[in-house]
């Protein structure tokens, strides 16, 4: 994984604060933010239909038993990101805020919540991304060890002043290849 460049991170952010400079915070596991997953699930599949092809909670959220940022990242599946009259109206005329646009990054795409801390990643179907989302956090779930190795690296680092969120995610990406690594070498043993 490659670190993300200040000049990267100021090109793709496009609403809200760029820069962070302080400490990560970081809470113990809370039984509420499945439920507030759920409402949200629900809330934007009123709102997009069946052009949400998929929604799934992601991140360390959703993990029981794992320290987390207290906000909610799910992932959202449309059928072409880059098609942002897809869905971006719709989504911002009830409130999200669309904050990051990548389109040299699978044309991800992040919106903040109307009224939930939440990180909306928006990703066409088909996407690698993906597929590494579910892994990792399937792996997490079912894996004390790795576990504990995550939250432990998401502790030490969560000390330490960041200028951007981004380079506390890119701090934690040695360790979180390795448990991807994992997940995916588990993934391709339990196919066969």
């Amino acid at each position: 994984m490659v670190k993300l460049s200040d000049e990267y991170i100021q090109k793709v952010i496009v609403n809200g604060n760029v820069e962070h400079n302080q400490t990560i915070q970081l809470n113990p596991y809370d039984e509420k933010w499945p439920a507030l997953f759920e409402r949200e699930k629900e809330r934007i599949l009123k709102i997009l239909k069946d052009k949400a092809l998929m929604i799934e909670h992601i991140g360390s959220t959703s993990v029981p038993g794992l320290m987390a940022k207290p906000i909610i990242d799910i992932l959202l599946v449309v059928e072409d990101a880059g098609k942002e009259e897809d869905y971006m109206d719709d989504l911002c005329r009830h409130g999200y805020i669309l904050r990051v646009r990548e389109p040299d990054f699978e044309n991800h795409h992040m919106f903040k919540g109307p009224d939930t801390d939440i990180h909306l990643h928006v990703f066409s179907k088909g996407s690698k991304e993906i597929e590494k989302y579910l892994l990792f956090r399937n792996y997490l779930r079912l894996h004390d060890d790795a576990r504990e190795l995550y939250e432990n690296t998401k502790k030490e680092l969560a000390k330490k002043t960041w200028k951007y969120v981004q380079n506390y995610a890119d701090a934690k990406s040695e360790v979180v290849q390795k448990i991807l690594s994992d997940a995916i070498q588990e993934n391709k043993t339990n196919q066969k």
